[in-house]
């Protein structure tokens, strides 16, 4: 389930990007900051996620004689 929230977390970063994207007017900065700040919130949801999926890998192999 919280690769599927992340997914979808993921799409919202492209939707919002496009909307937010900068007309021909503006300046080119404008869209690579835009860039930037795309992929470094992808980026972080991918980082969270691989953080999750190793906490689960951990929580795996304790036994539950190790608990007590």
């Amino acid at each position: 389930m919280k690769g599927l929230g992340y997914l979808v977390s993921t799409l919202s970063v492209v939707l919002l990007g496009l909307v937010a994207w900068p007309r021909p007017d503006e300046p080119q900065w404008k869209a690579t900051v835009l860039v930037a700040g795309m992929v470094a919130s992808v980026a972080g949801m991918f980082f969270r996620y691989l953080s999750h999926r190793k906490q689960e890998r951990e929580l795996q192999r304790v036994q539950p004689t190790d608990l007590y």
